[in-house]
């Protein structure tokens, strides 16, 4: 299922934070969302989820406008996964996990539920803590079962939010494997906020940078990561090195004012 994303407007009472977002997420595709704090990234990713509802634009998930479809649609179309999650009540590994059938379940869990929670614990590799409780788990174990949860959903579209953040690297690498092998295998679709440029150019099919609410640029690793974008958009001066066909970016030293001065010499270059 694709997703497509159309002039879309988001403002908080007295700030202006989404102004035109236009992109188009393919099935089996991942797009990384990439830009400095406040640039809207967390903002467009809960107006997709529907979590917040943007003041214009509209989101398209499958060829049908998202305002016509329930609650209820959307759970079983999108799997979401936040920055972090507080539980007031403790619950296992596996009842969490569970917790993601809801959307197509009744009250009672079914065999085929506990098979597919059974089926996503393996492949994340949390079989072993499956009956610990999540508030007692690690940082990185908790947003690991997370993201358990949402691919127990079944969906077509999966968005997370910065996704790796509370993950030292070999988890980092980890999970970002396992989320790639799954585009293909369930012929999904997936939308990531990272902070990492690494892990964006090894994995992402495509990146979306971000910058003060509105599209900076939009392609492949080798389009969007140059120095000149990042100096622009991050204000630091970086060296973009590319290793067995994958970049990497290096950062040197911050640039106070960069963009700006880039702006103004563009103007007058006309």
């Amino acid at each position: 299922m694709n997703v497509v994303v159309e002039n879309l407007h988001f403002s908080y009472p007295g700030k202006d934070v989404l102004q035109g977002i236009d992109l188009c997420l393919e099935e089996t595709e991942i797009m990384c969302i990439v830009g400095p704090n406040g640039s809207g990234k967390s903002t467009l990713v809960k107006c997709i989820e529907d979590l917040l509802k943007p003041q214009q634009g509209r989101i398209i998930l499958g060829g049908t406008d998202s305002g016509k479809l329930s609650s209820l649609d959307i759970a079983r179309i999108i799997g979401y996964v936040p920055q972090s999650s507080k539980q007031i009540f403790s619950t296992t590994v596996f009842d969490t996990v569970l917790m993601g059938r809801k959307p197509h379940s009744s009250w009672r869990s079914s065999s085929e539920d506990v098979d597919v929670v059974i089926e996503i614990l393996t492949t994340m590799n949390l079989a072993e803590i499956a009956l610990q409780e999540f508030n007692h788990l690690s940082g990185g174990q908790q947003q690991r079962v997370l993201i358990a949860r949402a691919l127990a959903q079944k969906p077509k579209v999966l968005l997370l939010d910065e996704p790796t953040s509370a993950l030292d690297i070999a988890h980092q690498l980890e999970v970002m494997e396992i989320i790639h092998n799954l585009v293909h295998k369930q012929r999904i679709a997936v939308l990531m906020v990272v902070h990492d440029l690494n892990l964006a150019s090894r994995y992402a099919d495509k990146i979306v940078m971000l910058n003060d609410g509105v599209v900076y640029a939009s392609g492949s690793a080798g389009q969007i990561l140059t120095s000149r974008s990042i100096e622009d958009v991050y204000g630091v001066e970086a060296n973009i090195h590319s290793h067995r066909g994958v970049l990497s970016v290096t950062p040197v030293r911050r640039v106070i004012g960069s963009s700006r001065f880039h702006q103004i010499k563009e103007l007058h270059s006309y």
